[in-house]
């Protein structure tokens, strides 16, 4: 991974229409960014090479597969099983409904954000696969009533 040698307006510009849109083609971003289209393919190459674009996704509704309940829970591990936390993460993120897993200091160790289909799936996902777990201390889940992404999170205050 290379460092990111600038970061100015047009950079931002790039990444919020990308974030908003990613399939839009390189002409189209280059045409509302105001540059030509070989240095905005040389900036997105850039800002990729860099690692500030990971990856291009698809964000899919949960309601729509049927997973109309989103819900957040946070997990403690118990002191003794400190050992397993690598393992812990990595068996939570393969859990069927699970959207992300957040590594976390602090009083919780871990929070897993999971689109499920009702109330009783949530609390059949928590007592299968994490109170069922000795590792697990204690769990504690908050439903999500809304959720919206920032509409400029990478812009420089």
């Amino acid at each position: 991974m290379k460092h990111l040698h600038s970061w100015d307006a047009t950079d931002q510009r790039l990444v919020w229409l990308l974030a908003a849109d990613a399939r839009r083609t390189n002409a189209s971003l280059a045409e509302e960014l105001g540059i030509a289209p070989s240095t905005c393919l040389a900036r997105l190459r850039a800002l990729r090479e860099a690692g500030a674009i990971q990856r291009f996704t698809v964000e899919v509704d949960p309601a729509v597969l049927g997973r109309g309940l989103v819900a957040l829970i946070s997990v403690r591990i118990r002191p003794g099983a400190r050992d397993r936390m690598a393992e812990l993460f990595d068996r939570m993120q393969a859990m069927p409904g699970v959207l992300q897993v957040f590594f976390l200091g602090g009083e919780e160790d871990f929070l897993l954000h999971v689109a499920v289909k009702d109330t009783a799936e949530v609390s059949r996902f928590v007592l299968e696969n994490l109170s069922a777990d000795p590792a697990v201390a204690s769990t504690r889940t908050a439903l999500v009533f809304r959720h919206e992404h920032g509409t400029q999170p990478w812009r420089v205050a």
